[in-house]
């Protein structure tokens, strides 16, 4: 009796009903690793689009300043739409569009911390807007930091080279338009809700 009660119970043990669980928990574990590994290249291509703005950003600014200094500087400016616009190179030892000539050193830390700062928040980056807005920031700050540690008059001291002169405004350069390009999109972004790991929040 003992016996056909053990063989006839042996369906409906335990362990029977353990083994179904164990099973089709692997699915989805395995499932969840995919997930995961296809978020991954994600992410990277996310960085990617940050550091290829950003190379652009600041190739095309330095390549603009060498243009100006070897064919601009010292020579009358050219106009571009009559007094409304003008290429003039200038030098400015203060931040964009020439403020705060006084605190060059300060501006150069700034500079220095906010590339950090994005080198730092480029890990959590999934979103594309984000990545072009941070590119812009980065590239600028590459290209005015740039300036500040190799023109004279001295390291961490120089001038900042500016051509772009519209008529009753400030004379800057395109790294300039690239900060400030990349600071109205963050903006917008947040006023959006859109934050840097592709969630959006509505508050």
């Amino acid at each position: 009796m003992a016996e056909a009660e053990r063989i006839i119970g042996t369906p409906e043990t335990p362990e029977g009903a353990g083994a179904e669980p164990e099973q089709s928990s692997s699915p989805v574990s395995g499932s969840d690793g995919q997930e995961s590994a296809g978020e991954r290249p994600r992410g990277r291509r996310r960085i990617a689009v940050l550091f290829a703005v950003a190379v652009f950003a600041y190739a095309l600014d330095l390549v603009s300043k060498m243009i100006v200094v070897a064919k601009l500087e010292h020579h009358a400016p050219i106009e571009i739409i009559g007094d409304w616009l003008k290429f003039e190179a200038i030098r400015n030892a203060g931040a964009a569009f020439g403020v705060g000539e006084a605190f060059t050193v300060i501006f150069t830390v700034i500079a220095a911390t906010v590339i950090v700062v994005i080198a730092r928040l480029a890990r959590k980056l999934y979103s594309t807007p984000w990545a072009i807005a941070l590119g812009l920031l980065l590239g600028g700050a590459l290209g005015n930091l740039t300036d500040r540690i190799f023109r004279s008059p001295g390291v961490f001291e120089g001038a900042v080279v500016d051509f772009i002169a519209p008529k009753h405004f400030a004379v800057f350069n395109l790294a300039d338009s690239a900060i400030v390009c990349g600071g109205i999109l963050i903006v917008l972004l947040s006023f959006k809700g859109l934050d840097p790991d592709g969630t959006v929040h509505t508050d």
